[in-house]
């Protein structure tokens, strides 16, 4: 069954308790950047359960978890001591970046060579240094190719035409489907004989993955390609292309971090018979100082972790200070190590709340809770359980931190847009909470309409601007405040991916139905069709980011939209092999690739 993702904007909601069997609710202004002290009010029909305050000991019935403790634990983290630290690996580093520059010099090679050595940079994780180099690079293909005075040019070879193609799109440059049609028959079919250019055809699949709405030709190639890859997956002779043929069927490029994957990429690159031993040197040695710093920052937030007394005073929630690390990865520019850590702290911090609606709040704890973050109101919090005022504390001295960071670099107040942030977050939890409490089974409209916010990337992203944008404009973030499109979607991907890997888990520790069972209850689909179509839904999604991603109308600057990009990508890598965050059925997958990504060097 065909399913459109929902496409009606995200509205908060008063919410109140059922009547006479139905859910009333009417709509309310969304909150300004100056927060409005009106509370939201929401209720919860339940039992008549006793709360402990801040002095009681009253033993109250729990939901948990069962979350396991962390594989990475603080000793651990602690003793992390890499030698990449030294200044001697950084001039060695100095050196191979000026050979490998020379490589890049315009005219040097031919323009599939340069290409192919982009794409090399690019997969090595070293691209960055070259950001420049590279951008001049392709916009003088781009000009030779496609400019004004230029027809596009009918190109016969297939390898070269969708790299072409792939590159230049990725860096922002118009490229039309157009181009891959002299490699149709007269049906207007992508020819059979492709078939037996398999190098060619892993092309074709990974540059259809940017296809923008309504690009019919680039979804036929994706269809086409996806087909006649895994048909032939077995019979390929090149031992190197058969490794990329099966991790682009895993998960296409374009949908990967590529950061989280640098550490795969360099040991296919190492067995290659055509690798390029500058190269890959300085692969090798700009990941390993990569590590090294990656290092001393989880040595940093593991320690404010600790000092938080979170996970001691809150042991049912999820204690995942290198996971919460992971989803950072994505962040840019490399260089923002402060901001880095402060957009852990924000996913350590969501991660609790989460915990605290969906596992071990009681429905009376969670209406006090509730009131007290809409209003942000400190003189209240006494009100509240212990553990609560401690959370609430620990948000709110973050919310502060980041704020005074911001203040301090641009002059600008964000207290009131980071604040209405978390509130509108606690919304979409409450939501859940309510619904979960009084037994309501959300149709999987009703369900994702709320779903994308509570997943947690808005929230994640809304700060993200302010920590990666400078100057931060008026105008950026009243589209902010109202959730662009293009954070909805990079959004609707990671909830998404996290359904299809964890609902059955959360529904066993008792949480509201996911995506899979909403489309189960609406469809009588089997579990594994039900999963299938969220996985369509995932394609849908990024045919939509990858709309807003080069549209000339996206209010936001580069950096950001970045950024955005690779919030989706880390939820779809965190979530690839099952549950890379709960840990529940943890595949040994997940945690080698961090292992690999944050602790192993390169030899």
């Amino acid at each position: 069954m065909q399913m459109a993702l929902p496409t009606k904007p995200h509205t908060n909601r008063y919410v109140f308790p059922f009547k006479g069997g139905q859910y009333v609710s009417k709509p309310h202004t969304r909150i300004s950047s100056n927060v409005s002290k009106k509370v939201r009010p929401c209720s919860i029909r339940s039992s008549a359960i006793a709360t402990p305050s801040s002095d009681q000991t009253a033993t109250v019935s729990r939901r948990s978890g069962n979350y396991e403790p962390s594989v990475w634990d603080f000793n651990f983290i602690q003793s992390l001591n890499s030698t990449y630290t030294g200044e001697c690996y950084a001039k060695q580093a100095s050196e191979l970046k000026q050979q490998v520059d020379g490589m890049l010099q315009e005219g040097a090679m031919e323009q599939v060579d340069q290409l192919e050595l982009i794409d090399n940079l690019q997969n090595l994780g070293i691209a960055p240094h070259f950001q420049d180099k590279i951008k001049q690079i392709l916009e003088s293909i781009y000009q030779s190719n496609y400019g004004a005075t230029h027809k596009p040019k009918q190109m016969k070879d297939l390898h070269a035409t969708a790299l072409e193609f792939r590159l230049l799109r990725q860096h922002g440059f118009h490229i039309p489907q157009e181009i891959f049609d002299c490699f149709k028959n007269e049906k207007g079919d992508f020819k059979a004989s492709l078939g037996e250019d398999t190098k060619g055809l892993l092309q074709l699949y990974e540059a259809s993955f940017l296809l923008t709405e309504g690009e019919s030709s680039l979804e036929q190639a994706r269809e086409f390609t996806t087909n006649l890859l895994q048909e032939n997956l077995n019979n390929i002779d090149d031992d190197n292309l058969s490794l990329l043929v099966h991790r682009a069927l895993e998960l296409p490029r374009h949908c990967m971090l590529l950061r989280a994957n640098v550490r795969w990429f360099l040991d296919a690159y190492g067995r290659r018979p055509d690798m390029n031993p500058t190269l890959f040197e300085l692969a090798k040695l700009d990941f390993n100082i990569y590590q090294a710093n990656v290092q001393q920052e989880l040595k940093h937030i593991s320690s404010w972790w600790k000092e938080t007394g979170l996970a001691e005073k809150l042991p049912f929630s999820r204690d995942r200070v290198v996971e919460s690390y992971f989803w950072t990865t994505g962040i840019e520019p490399l260089e923002q190590g402060h901001e880095r850590l402060l957009s852990t702290k924000i996913i350590m911090l969501e991660t609790v709340l989460d915990d605290i609606f969906d596992v071990y709040a009681t429905p009376e704890e969670l209406q006090l809770f509730y009131d007290v973050i809409q209003r942000w109101d400190l003189e209240s919090i006494e009100k509240l359980p212990i553990y609560m005022q401690i959370y609430f504390v620990a948000l709110n001295n973050t919310v502060n931190e980041i704020a005074y960071h911001i203040l301090k670099q641009q002059g600008v107040v964000i207290i009131p847009h980071l604040r209405k942030s978390w509130m509108d977050l606690c919304e979409a939890y409450m939501k859940e909470a309510v619904w979960y409490n009084n037994g309501v089974k959300p149709s999987l409209k009703e369900y994702l309409d709320n779903a994308w916010i509570s997943v947690g990337v808005p929230t994640f992203l809304y700060q993200v601007y302010f920590l990666v944008t400078n100057p931060i404009e008026k105008e950026a973030t009243k589209y902010l405040d109202e959730y662009h499109d293009i954070i909805r979607w990079s959004s609707m991907i990671a909830r998404l991916a996290d359904d299809v890997a964890t609902a059955g888990d959360e529904l066993e520790r008792g949480d509201v139905p996911k995506s899979v069972q909403c489309y189960m209850n609406e469809t009588s689909a089997s579990d594994e069709e039900a999963r299938e179509a969220m996985r369509l839904l995932i394609w849908e999604a990024w045919k939509k980011l990858n709309t807003y991603r080069i549209s000339s109308s996206c209010p936001f600057p580069e950096v950001f939209i970045q950024n955005v990009v690779n919030l989706a990508r880390v939820g779809q890598s965190i979530y690839q092999y099952g549950d890379g965050y709960g840990y529940q059925h943890f595949e040994t997958k997940n945690k080698d690739r961090m292992m690999s990504m944050l602790f192993d060097p390169v030899a």
